[in-house]
């Protein structure tokens, strides 16, 4: 079947990602003797600095990765760098200021930037490279330039005018000597976040690789970036409420804080096990609606024809993600106990997977896992005055809906590698968006605002405690194959990520299509869930849907009772993924060409 891009096949190493340049320096690393790991960081590096308004320095990145040789070969491991509330943010501290949602813009959102972290630690403990080898690409692209993709000078665009009168910092980094916004495919630097990388790399110093990036985490957490985001935070700037807030975070936050090396959660499905990261991201909620879509006839062959989903699978599915992400808005969160165990056993799988019905359901309809009863945030059951956004205002292909102030939903970017010798990693940073919070002057980049995603009631998994994650958007994924590490994928897009990713695991796995065709197969999404970005709307009822599904299948979903949003033909997901044949060893990969900007790269 036709394809927009062959699907890359090989034996020596596979990059895909959302920028080409970054796939392209994931690559030039693997050519120089690297393994997975540490292309993966130059991969990353580089996407700070040329998708931007998608992430950045102040973000964060959760990695899914399997070792190819080792204790723990063959073993998938995440790995988390997503940073955690500050010490000083309480329920407390925001309702004294009389906010009833965690801004989402400015400081106060701000989270412990683990991006950096996360990369470094990644690179340490399971790279081959020195720091100065993988970082080169982003110092050469923030110092000599690089074309600004368009999606970001219109980023840009839309917050100048918020840029000039209330945050100048950001102002002077993104605006033009005359004030106007960047045009698109115009070269464009940043030299003071290359002189941050600099200087990363001039105090990485030590008498062994690892001591030396050590040397360069100290500087990040507890140097020179932590004193100049301790003394930037204490400063009031304006942000979405239409208030300046000064922020909570810290350079002691900062110190506190290390990555963290965790087991996933899996799910075996029909000879595959696909791995997640926990419940502080909505990585189970994929495995959550597979489990349920494992017992309907739908989702088997004939749902498929043509490489083109049918209406009975698009039905299921977006049921089965209505099922999975109200226990996401119950139960998900960075909480001590989240009953993981019960939301993916067969039992309540088979209570849950009854609720799928011939129509849609407009309700939001957590279950009882143990026979626990599900509570939902008062904002998500008090508020329904505030649902039902128009679907403009979502998130098309995993680039950010930005309003005049900032406020963005949907977002981020994706890289997945696999080389030579089996090591797989898929990673999606995201956060520290251009738009979203003011530039730290000295260091050239802006913190995350990843803390929105708490709610301010206590008592909830994702409540707001000092020292805990935000659940998180962000969710990479990596498969087994016969108990072997075997696919690495993944997208930007927000809440829509899961449901992305499973139109290309039913494409893949069910319709059988290749990594690009499944990549390029019509995508499709529902919105009938609380949002996780402010202000955390929702729309009940709603699917987009890409024109390529079919009039026919559209006009039967409206018929079964969903309001269809049909988006165009090619809007939805950035997909890229690769993938190693256990028992061949090729190497295969496949990217998006949504957006027209994701590429893979391999040979």
């Amino acid at each position: 079947m036709f394809t927009t891009r062959p699907e890359l096949t090989g034996t020596f190493g596979m990059v895909a990602s959302t920028h080409w340049l970054a796939s392209a320096a994931g690559m030039a690393t693997l050519e120089a003797g690297g393994n997975a790991f540490d292309a993966a960081v130059a991969a990353g590096f580089t996407l700070q600095v040329v998708e931007p308004h998608l992430n950045g320095p102040g973000g964060e990145v959760p990695v899914l990765f399997a070792r190819a040789e080792g204790t723990d070969a063959g073993r998938p491991v995440v790995l988390s760098a997503q940073g955690v509330a500050p010490a000083a943010a309480s329920i407390e501290g925001f309702t004294d200021l009389g906010l009833p949602l965690v801004p989402g813009t400015g400081l106060l959102a701000a989270t412990v930037p683990g991006a950096v972290g996360g990369w470094l630690t990644l690179l340490r403990d399971h790279g081959t490279m020195p720091l100065d080898a993988v970082l080169r690409f982003a110092i050469g692209y923030a110092e000599d330039g690089h074309p600004l993709v368009p999606r970001a000078a219109a980023t840009v665009a839309s917050v100048a005018d918020h840029f000039r009168e209330h945050w100048p910092t950001s102002a002077a980094t993104w605006l033009t000597d005359d004030g106007a916004p960047p045009a698109g495919g115009a070269l464009f630097r940043n030299p003071v976040l290359a002189a941050t990388y600099r200087r990363l790399v001039e105090e990485a110093r030590g008498p062994s690789r690892e001591a030396q990036i050590d040397a360069a985490l100290a500087a990040w957490y507890s140097g020179f970036v932590a004193e100049a985001v301790d003394a930037f935070c204490r400063q009031p700037v304006v942000d979405d409420s239409g208030r300046a807030h000064a922020g909570f975070l810290t350079g002691q936050d900062m110190a506190a804080w290390t990555p963290a090396y965790e087991a996933p959660v899996t799910l075996d499905w029909r000879g595959w096990t696909l791995a997640k990261a926990g419940p502080w991201s909505q990585g189970p909620s994929l495995l959550q609606a597979l489990a349920v879509l494992d017992g309907l006839p739908a989702a088997g062959p004939a749902g498929y024809a043509g490489g083109v989903a049918g209406a009975d699978l698009v039905h299921a599915s977006v049921e089965a993600v209505k099922l999975a992400m109200a226990d996401r808005e119950a139960w998900y969160g960075d909480a001590a106990e989240v009953p993981v165990e019960d939301l993916l056993s067969a039992g309540y799988t088979e209570q849950r997977r009854a609720l799928v019905g011939a129509q849609a359901d407009r309700d939001l309809r957590p279950g009882s896992p143990g026979g626990r009863a599900p509570v939902l945030p008062r904002f998500v059951t008090d508020v329904s005055d505030r649902l039902h956004p128009s679907a403009e205002t979502l998130a098309g292909v995993g680039e950010p809906t930005v309003d005049t102030r900032g406020t963005t939903r949907g977002d981020t970017c994706h890289v997945d590698v696999v080389d030579r010798w089996g090591n797989l990693v898929s990673a999606t940073p995201s956060g520290g968006w251009l738009q979203s919070s003011p530039v730290i002057p000295s260091l050239g980049f802006a913190l995350g605002t990843r803390a929105q995603m708490f709610w301010l009631e206590p008592g909830l998994p994702n409540s707001l405690v000092p020292g805990r994650r935000p659940r998180t958007t962000l969710t990479p994924s990596l498969a087994l194959r016969g108990g072997v590490p075997t696919l690495a994928f993944g997208t930007p897009g927000g809440d829509q990520q899961e449901q992305w990713q499973l139109c290309f695991w039913l494409a893949h796995t069910v319709g059988g299509l290749d990594l690009q065709a499944a990549i390029d197969a019509p995508a499709w999404h529902t919105s009938s869930f609380p949002s996780s970005f402010y202000p955390r709307q929702s729309s009940p009822g709603e699917v987009v849907v890409e024109s390529r599904l079919g009039d026919d299948t559209i006009a039967e979903l409206r018929r079964r009772g969903h309001d269809v949003t049909v988006s165009d033909a090619w809007s939805l997901g950035r997909l890229s993924a690769v993938s190693r044949d256990p028992d061949t060893g090729l190497l295969r990969a496949g990217a998006n060409p949504r957006g027209m900007q994701g590429y893979a790269a391999g040979r």
